[in-house]
């Protein structure tokens, strides 16, 4: 399993246009194959920032299901307007294993 993390700012004034288009475009994301969660965050300090996390299969689940495909592109198409810059995301993946379960109590 991966995280996607993605930040994501929007234009001044355009945070309730880019919800709405968030609403329609979500289930692009959430019926990829591979796709297990999907969840979005609004910045306490700034209100034109996100943060959209998506856990995925794998990394490649995320390239193939969704980001060369027609979700995508209609995903983009939906978003865009709003978008004071692409986004940027990045993929993590967690470190606590069952074979190392103290890895954090170092």
């Amino acid at each position: 399993m991966v995280l996607e993390v993605t930040l994501i700012d929007v234009l001044p004034g355009r945070a309730d246009d880019f919800l709405a288009a968030y609403e329609v475009a979500r289930p692009m994301i959430a019926g990829a194959p591979g796709c297990h969660s999907v969840r979005l965050q609004q910045g306490v300090d700034s209100a034109n920032r996100f943060l959209l996390l998506a856990q995925w299969e794998s990394r490649d689940a995320h390239e193939h299901n969704f980001r060369r495909t027609e979700r995508f592109a209609q995903w983009r198409a939906l978003i865009g307007g709003s978008l004071a810059q692409p986004p940027m995301a990045e993929y993590f993946t967690d470190l606590l294993t069952p074979t190392n379960p103290d890895f954090f109590a170092r």
